[in-house]
């Protein structure tokens, strides 16, 4: 029998490595400024994202399929809305108070939009054909976010959502997975944010997206801090 067994593991160790399941591997976006854990490398694509007040902003997407599990990270670019509010308002009709704005809204409400990014991506989550399970606010390496758990009338997958907003940019982490199937917990536990040199970002306290950021702690990952944040259903941790 011992021959067998040993031909056995030699056939098992040199199977090409796709027969077995994809590793996973942490990815970071400079351009994007954030890192997630991927089941394999993520494909990414350009696309646009239409917010509350109707403005069509860039975005991006990165995304795995693994067998039926999905995974997808969507990155949406708020910077601009401010130049496109302050646009829209030259065409605006007499007395169109929603299209004018105000100090509080903002010229054409870019303020308003951009202040309920996180409120409104999370309401698109909701028109789906889902069972709202969880619902929580949270943070993840210390800036605040959304998380929502689904499950669809449809199949009964399960979704996993966590959505932020770091330095203007909307980022909506998505995980699909079939009934029965874990839960997704490390590609949501895993995310974090970097500077425009890749080094890991970690602020002093939760940094909120509609105030000055906190003082840093220092780059380079945070050392212990990387998914720092609350769990399913407890509360938030330093």
């Amino acid at each position: 029998m011992r021959p067998i067994a040993v031909i056995f593991v030699a056939l098992v160790l040199f199977m090409p490595r796709p027969v077995f399941a994809q590793e996973w591997t942490e990815f970071a976006s400079r351009e994007d400024g954030f890192k997630v854990d991927f089941p394999g490398p993520p494909k990414v694509q350009d696309a646009t994202f239409t917010s509350e007040y109707r403005y069509t902003l860039p975005a991006r997407v990165y995304s795995v399929e693994r067998g039926k599990e999905r995974y997808s990270m969507t990155v949406v670019d708020y910077n601009g809305i401010e130049a496109m509010g302050k646009e829209r308002v030259k065409t605006c009709p007499p007395g169109a108070e929603p299209c004018h704005g105000s100090m509080n809204t903002g010229e054409g409400y870019w303020k308003m939009d951009r202040g309920g990014a996180i409120v409104y991506a999370a309401w698109t989550f909701l028109q789906r054909d889902v069972k709202l399970t969880h619902l929580m606010w949270n943070f993840m390496d210390l800036v605040e976010a959304q998380q929502l758990q689904l499950t669809s009338n449809v199949d009964k997958s399960r979704t996993f959502v966590h959505i932020s907003m770091h330095m203007h940019k909307l980022y909506i982490l998505e995980a699909t997975v079939p009934a029965g199937y874990p839960e997704p917990g490390l590609f949501q536990q895993s995310m974090g944010y970097v500077d425009k040199d890749g080094n890991g970002i970690r602020y002093q306290y939760v940094y909120n997206d509609r105030f000055p950021p906190p003082p840093l702690t220092g780059r380079g990952g945070g050392g212990g801090a990387r998914g720092a944040g609350a769990g399913a259903r407890g509360g938030g941790t330093p």
